[in-house]
């Protein structure tokens, strides 16, 4: 089905026809028309084009509205204050453009038409290191850009960019070499995730403490690097056990996030290593990068260190090792040359954000980077604590983030059983993860992204505010409505009288697509969260004003329930592009 055009759109539409036909001159000129809590919209664009033209703004505005021909969409235009139009909508005009949403499976949100495919960056842990409330952001918003693109039309290809290289391998690889049992697993059955963490965390621990102390064990393990890079077999074998141990691990804290990560998505630091010779090789002929004291740089005119001088972008070090900056150029060549992207979208650290210009600077530079190809970073603040600082653990460690999750899942689960009332004790465990989780998320997507945030569990399993517990009992309630009407079907009525927090709730879902087409042009998935919170608060107050069951005629029970049903359906469909489960009972 087509998409449906939003009732703003058709009203711009009608306006800019009565602006060409009163001023044929103006015929171009951009009636910006917004949402008014004085009448439905406001277009204020007369004003400007008055000062254009020279002429009185109110004689303007008043030439424009006679010249738009009578309609059904359009009740009142009224010009008011120095030249502003304050248009009210016909009723019929909300219910005809809803009964259209309701009738797509899309609800009328239409697909880019520019539509490309965009590489996302996203979720990017370490191997042999343990997840931490740092990993959470870059997972959640990485995700919910992936469900929104997606859902424009968007060809996405994520890319789960995780630390899989490094010098810190020759110590650990070495180490298991020495003591050959450590990465054993106590049974042949399924491994957990906290097993597979725990042989890590004592190994990496147990190598740390030897390398630190025993300087036979650190030559050994510093030749065991050269052996890595030079792509010796067992090395690479051994290697691949310490990835291998860690995905187990990593899979079981995304699953427990409810995140879908394919293996075929994971390509780490390594899967570029084949590259890093002929990215500099390419950067150094063309003039891009300057050998500077044996290092491969390229400089900036705009980034100088405290002391006044240049500080480079590193590719290559005087000793021949690559840096970060030649992996994530490499990734760059191959995300354009070889997966077609059109944008590069990365979900990273706000704090990595002079490395990222620089990189993507150099990326212009040597071409692989031009006008049709975008690159942007998705930065993100830091999670911070009650305290206002940065998130730690009373004895001053990082925040695991299995116990982050554990931890809102149980307070979830509390509030779950205290409100339930035909809950079994399974679907009370089920629910507690659905909102445990939408809660961890939901608090983080609802921040702009670049913005810090306090984790604060109390405040995110409320069920008052702006939370997504009471998203979630919106839709449960709606649902719970629905069970209940009995014969009772939801149909359109555009014939009856629509109640202020009808009309209200209406324009609300009817701007549904142009909020998703702005989210995903700006990344920011924030918006949608709020668009979704409007949401439900407008549904709280049409609840609570216009009984729905117990309306005074058969068809005003049946134009309620198509309204509580397009509600629901916009909230589920809005919850599931964050990521976020709205269970059917709670």
């Amino acid at each position: 089905m087509a998409s449906v055009p939003s009732l703003a759109s058709t009203v711009q539409q009608r306006l800019a026809d009565g602006l060409s036909a009163a001023l044929p001159d103006a015929a171009s000129a951009d009636p910006l028309l917004r949402r008014s809590d004085r009448a439905d919209f406001q277009a204020n664009g007369i004003l400007a084009l008055a000062k254009q033209l020279k002429g009185n703004p109110r004689e303007l505005a008043t030439k424009v509205v006679g010249a738009i021909p009578a309609n059904d969409v359009l009740k009142e235009i009224e010009v008011s204050g120095p030249g502003f139009l304050n248009i009210t909508v016909t009723d019929a005009a909300i219910i005809d453009t809803l009964a259209a949403r309701a009738a797509d499976a899309r609800l009328g949100v239409p697909f880019n038409e520019s539509a490309g495919t965009t590489v996302i960056d996203y979720a990017q842990p370490n191997v042999a290191k343990e997840m931490h409330v740092g990993h959470l952001r870059s997972a959640v918003i990485g995700a919910a850009m992936v469900e929104i693109l997606e859902f424009t039309g968007e060809t996405v290809v994520r890319r789960h960019h995780i630390g899989d290289w490094g010098t810190q391998f020759g110590m650990l690889i070495q180490y298991l070499i020495e003591h050959p049992h450590e990465l054993d697993h106590s049974s042949e059955a399924e491994v957990s995730g906290e097993e597979a963490m725990s042989n890590l965390n004592r190994l990496y621990k147990a190598s740390r403490a030897l390398f630190d102390s025993d300087e036979g064990f650190k030559t050994r393990a510093r030749a065991r690097v050269v052996d890595l890079q030079a792509g010796d077999e067992e090395t690479l074998a051994l290697w691949q056990r310490f990835v291998d141990e860690s995905k187990i691990y990593f899979y079981s804290v995304f699953d427990k996030l409810d995140m879908d990560i394919q293996d075929g998505d994971v390509v780490g630091e390594s899967g570029y290593n084949d590259m890093l010779t002929e990215t500099c090789r390419l950067l150094e002929e063309s003039g891009v990068a300057v050998r500077s004291e044996g290092a491969l740089c390229v400089f900036f005119d705009d980034v100088k260190g405290p002391d006044g001088n240049p500080t480079p972008l590193i590719v290559q070090k005087s000793d021949g090792g690559f840096g970060y900056a030649a992996t994530d150029l490499s990734a760059i060549r191959d995300r354009v040359q070889n997966l077609k992207a059109t944008s590069l979208l990365y979900v990273v650290d706000a704090r990595q954000s002079l490395h990222f210009k620089m990189v993507f600077e150099t990326a212009r530079r040597a071409g692989w980077l031009n006008g049709d190809v975008k690159a942007v970073q998705l930065a993100f603040g830091t999670v911070l604590g009650k305290d206002g600082k940065p998130f730690k653990t009373r004895e001053g460690e990082t925040v695991r983030l299995v116990d982050l999750l554990d931890e809102a899942i149980d307070r979830a689960s509390s509030v779950v059983r205290e409100k339930a009332q035909d809950l079994t004790e399974e679907e009370i465990t089920e629910r507690g993860a659905q909102v445990g989780i939408g809660a961890v998320k939901y608090a983080d997507l609802s921040t702009s992204a670049a913005r810090d945030y306090k984790f604060d569990l109390d405040q995110m399993v409320s069920l008052n505010g702006d939370t997504s517990v009471y998203l979630q009992y919106a839709y449960a309630r709606i649902q719970s409505i629905l069970r209940k009407a009995g014969d009772a079907e939801p149909a359109a009525h555009r014939e009856l009288a629509l109640a202020p927090s009808e009309r209200a709730l209406g324009l609300h879902l009817d701007g549904f697509g142009e909020l998703i087409a702005e989210t995903a042009a700006d990344y920011a998935p924030h918006k949608l969260a709020a668009y979704l919170y409007q949401l439900a608060s407008h549904y709280t107050t049409f609840y609570s004003e216009c009984p729905v069951l117990k309306a005074d005629t058969p068809e005003q029970v049946e134009n309620r329930l198509f309204l509580c049903e397009l509600t629901a359906r916009t909230l589920h469909q809005g919850m599931a592009l964050l990521g976020i489960r709205t269970p059917e009972r709670l």
